[in-house]
């Protein structure tokens, strides 16, 4: 319900890789909802091209950088009101093509969605 759109990503990761030294090749990023009285946080799955030397920083400042440019997320993640730090994942190499190409979407049209609305593309790109 914080309304992050893919120019807040993109800002983000920008951001986070500028201050980590990392390089994302693709990503993208679902929900992850509120369960027994937990909080709910978005959940990344990222292909690096180069790795971050310490995931947590990466995370940290990813997070961060979220929230100076989209006010709504800061203020749901103040004192993890409502959300708590992302959850990022470390995509293998080629994992967004193949699901692109086990979708027959490999293309230059066709791109990795960025945001979702549910967890079904992440649950899959997970088990793959």
């Amino acid at each position: 319900g914080e309304e992050v759109i893919v120019d807040n990503t993109d800002k983000a990761l920008f951001q986070a890789c500028r201050k980590t030294g990392a390089e994302v090749k693709d990503y993208t990023v679902a929900p992850r909802y509120f369960d027994n009285g937990g909080k709910a946080s978005h959940e990344w799955l990222i292909e690096f091209d180069q790795l971050p030397a310490d995931m947590q920083i990466f995370t940290e400042e990813l997070d961060k950088a979220l929230q100076q440019v989209n006010s709504d997320y800061e203020a749901k993640r103040s004192k993890d009101l409502a959300l708590t730090l992302p959850v990022v994942h470390v995509a293998r190499k080629g994992l967004f093509f193949d699901w692109l190409k086990k979708h027959n979407r490999v293309g230059a049209q066709n791109k990795v969605p960025r945001l979702n609305n549910d967890r079904k593309m992440l649950e899959e790109l997970l088990s793959l």
